[in-house]
């Protein structure tokens, strides 16, 4: 995070980070990792870091980056010549971008000298052709992302966001405002007081960034005593402690804003979580699934419940799509293709799609397939795509922002919740509406004590923003 030789930016300077190696180190960590998720520790950095935590700890480092900046194989060389143990790198076919440098040309630069790796970069690169062939499957998927970007520097988003965070933006119709957005989420960690920004607090700053380019929120907006704003959840979650604290806690003013009053955690998140009763668990699991779990299913209804119920429902529809060649999964079959499936051990489904023809029925528009199975004949009914289960955004009245009587959706998504009915009195900081657009949650509140007059909004209905929830009286 940041620079070490930034004079203005003191707080993650060389002895923050050797005062914590010593500390993991009495703690009894066996390596020390170098976790640089932004790309952005420049190679006189790291050589510095690097040769530091080697004179104070005894013990082995390990240096991960990104390559967003577009020069990380130079911090890693450096991080090399300074006598780091192990550095991660990404096959060719995989590498540079928001990835890791290409490992297989960093061993080629370091070919000759003392510091040269033992790999066979032969294999690497046959490897690497493997994987470039597989990765063409996955090109509709791929971020619109064509160079390295010095911005990163600015922002120091972390490689595995940037990705994600930009198609967030798309489907918040914010791909337009990128620059925007970024920059926001630059503004977002000083407000936040210069956070450390990695999973999963760096899924918090991006909440943010995004909400502020969507409700037009500059940091003055945000910070402002006088002005409600509807923070999303997981921003209220970390400024509850709910991540865990920063060692100097959170910027006073804004923390007193977002909690509304309430007191932040003042121990360890997990203390306060009961034990787990995993037979109940496991017996509430199977009777939910229908089904025997294994223990890696338990896991995962542990941590990801509705994850791992929608994954059960859709394995019980469908069957073992894993199964199918990744062609066929992604785009399906051309009429007169032919697919092999395997399915157990020495069982090989034969499948070939001999046609289609469309028809509407009682249940609506749809589509015949006609299909071979190991050369039986087999019919299925598959619904039209968008015809009944895809909702739209339709036009809806906006709410007038020169009308205090008037709320109105503080960014696109879907409707969660909505917590109250006309008539109802709620009280300064009641939930009123909650909105959710790709993981990230806003809760619309009362802006002060106010009756509900009337309730545009429903559960499950797609809004735009400025899109009219409720209208209200004082």
């Amino acid at each position: 995070t940041g620079d070490i030789f930034d004079p203005k930016r003191a707080k993650f300077d060389l002895k923050y980070y050797v005062t914590m190696a010593k500390q993991l180190e009495k703690a009894g960590a066996h390596i020390l990792g170098i976790k640089d998720m932004a790309g952005v520790c420049r190679p006189r950095a790291i050589r510095t870091l690097v040769a530091a935590l080697r004179d104070e700890t005894g013990l082995p480092i390990h240096f991960h980056t990104h390559d967003t900046s577009g020069i990380a194989a130079a911090s890693v060389l450096a991080a090399v010549e300074a006598g780091v143990d192990a550095v991660d790198g990404a096959l060719d076919a995989l590498s540079g971008l928001t990835s890791q440098p290409n490992l297989t040309s960093i061993a080629d630069a370091l070919a000759g000298s003392d510091r040269a790796p033992e790999i066979d970069t032969s294999a690497m690169r046959e490897i690497s052709n493997y994987w470039e062939g597989v990765r063409r499957f996955y090109a509709p998927f791929e971020a619109d992302i064509r160079s390295g970007t010095s911005d990163v520097y600015h922002h120091e988003m972390p490689g595995g966001q940037y990705t994600n965070l930009r198609e967030q933006a798309r489907a918040m119709g914010l791909e337009h405002r990128w620059p925007e957005v970024s920059g926001a989420y630059a503004e977002v960690n000083q407000l936040f007081g210069d956070i450390v920004k990695v999973t999963p607090t760096s899924k918090v700053v991006g909440d943010m960034a995004l909400f502020m380019v969507a409700n037009d929120l500059s940091p003055d907006d945000v910070t402002d005593p006088a002005r409600e704003v509807a923070f999303p959840e997981s921003v209220v979650s970390l400024f509850k402690g709910e991540l865990g604290r920063p060692p100097e806690g959170f910027p006073e003013a804004l923390s007193d804003k977002i909690l509304q009053g309430k007191k932040p955690m003042s121990e360890r998140p997990g203390k306060g979580l009961p034990a787990v009763d995993l037979d109940a668990e496991r017996h509430l699991a199977e009777k939910t699934i229908g089904r025997q779990l294994s223990d890696q299913d338990l896991a995962s209804w542990l941590m990801y419940p509705k994850v791992f119920t929608d994954f059960c429902a859709h394995h019980s529809k469908y069957g073992d799509v894993s199964q199918l060649p990744t062609p066929v999964f992604f785009y399906g079959m051309a009429e007169g293709e032919e697919a092999s499936v395997a399915i157990d051990a020495g069982k090989t489904l034969v499948i070939r799609l001999q046609g289609s023809a469309d028809f509407t029925d009682d249940e609506g528009d749809a589509k015949k397939l006609f299909f071979e199975l190991n050369g039986q004949p087999r019919l299925v009914r598959v619904e039209k795509a968008g015809v009944s289960q895809t909702q739209t955004r339709r036009e809806r009245p906006k709410a007038d922002s020169g009308n205090p009587a008037h709320i109105g959706a503080p960014m696109p998504g879907t409707i969660v919740t909505v917590s109250v009915k006309p008539g109802q009195k709620v009280k300064r900081g009641d939930p009123l509406v909650s909105i959710e657009a790709m993981k990230m949650e806003s809760v619309v509140r009362a802006e002060h004590d106010m009756t509900i007059v009337d309730v545009f909004a429903k559960k499950g209905q797609a809004v735009n923003p400025k899109d009219l929830l409720l209208t209200v009286a004082d």
